[in-house]
């Protein structure tokens, strides 16, 4: 039964990326109403409102909650504050479109998914990449075999994050930012590769401390294998002058490439038929492209309304979103204990469990 109904919004944080989340909701048709704004810096959500004629702002999240009564909560806040602002959004009746990282820990999503069974309630990550009608369009012809299988992959995040950036006094620091570019800007298409090639089984990774002055890694790197046999080899680096976000997929028929920054189209894939016997078929077959969807938050909400009003887990909660989460968890684990981690072996009791960096710290080296 289709539905029209109206769902209520809030908005926490006011920082660089909440104008997105206002794009959203403005791109909805009227499906989403963003009724208010919360930080704690009472004078950046003042301006912010009245920038967005926003009916209401508040300095307090609790007080937001209680007196907003939303369906919906978006959370841009700092990173350590999402798990314990996704619970009590749920707790007060509404779903949760959350930033990443989704939290910091294996354990904090566990409590995460506590609550969503708690409250009847959905908490989703924002990995608005995955939402992309290219990447729709790309996966439909993966599974309907014609690329052959899967074979070697190519994730790459090398970006440049200098020192004013580090200095947000939350940046840099595993308690506030939860990590480096593993967590904070590799996560996109690292959760990416994952949408497209599947369940990972097992990594091997390095992280180091090579150049920035802050407590979490600058720059790492792994190599995963997948559970349908593919390999993938990926790196994060935010020292790197001339930035890319680079995903190549070679499949058996293909290889398929995009290189873009911080969001992508249609335009900015490029396919690459292995054989010329039947690269005229598969080149058709790859141009044959739906309406482009860039990879918006728009695109990812649109999704997530889809879900409200079916009341059904979205995409990227429960497993999905755990699976993201434990690869970065595995990665961190590999790289500071020098060991292949497999998946499903970080369970409670393990530090890693507990907290991204275990017990163990970045290999430095001299700056």
């Amino acid at each position: 039964m289709s539905t029209s109904k109206t769902y209520r919004a809030i908005l926490v944080g006011t920082g660089g990326i909440a104008d997105a989340h206002v794009r959203a909701a403005e791109s909805s048709g009227g499906r989403v109403v963003l009724s208010a704004a919360v930080d704690i810096d009472a004078d950046r959500v003042r301006t912010f409102s009245e920038k967005h004629k926003l009916a209401h702002f508040y300095t307090d999240y609790a007080t937001a909650l209680a007196a907003e009564k939303p369906d919906l909560v978006f959370i841009a806040a700092p990173p350590s504050f999402h798990a314990a602002m996704s619970i009590a959004a749920m707790e007060a009746g509404a779903w949760v479109l959350c930033e990443k990282p989704f939290c910091a820990s294996l354990a904090e999503l566990d409590l995460i998914e506590a609550a969503e069974r708690r409250t009847g309630k959905f908490a989703s990550c924002v990995f608005q990449m995955r939402f992309a009608s290219s990447t729709a369009h790309l996966r439909r012809l993966a599974d309907e075999g014609r690329l052959g299988r899967p074979l070697v992959a190519i994730c790459n995040t090398v970006w440049f994050r200098d020192a004013a950036y580090y200095a947000v006094p939350w940046r840099g620091k595993w308690a506030t930012e939860l990590g480096g570019p593993t967590m904070g800007l590799g996560i996109h298409a690292m959760d990416h590769l994952l949408h497209l090639l599947g369940d990972w089984t097992e990594i091997r990774a390095m992280a180091a401390t090579l150049d920035r002055a802050i407590e979490v890694e600058d720059v790492s790197m792994a190599l995963v294998q997948f559970a349908n046999g593919a390999q993938a080899s990926v790196v994060n680096s935010a020292l790197s002058p001339r930035q890319e976000t680079y995903l190549r997929l070679d499949y058996q028929r293909a290889t398929v490439e995009l290189t873009h920054l911080y969001s992508y189209n249609r335009d900015h894939w490029r396919f690459t038929p292995a054989a010329v016997s039947e690269g005229d078929t598969l080149t058709q077959a790859w141009k044959q492209f739906p309406t482009d969807v860039g990879s918006t938050h728009a695109a990812q909400l649109e999704t997530l309304i889809a879900d409200m009003d079916a009341n059904r887990r979205p995409l990227l909660s429960g497993p999905e979103a755990r699976r993201t989460l434990e690869l970065l968890t595995a990665l961190y684990k590999s790289a500071f204990t020098g060991r292949p981690v497999v998946r499903g072996s970080i369970v409670p009791g393990d530090p890693y469990y507990h907290a991204l960096h275990g017990d163990g710290s970045p290999r430095s080296h001299p700056r």
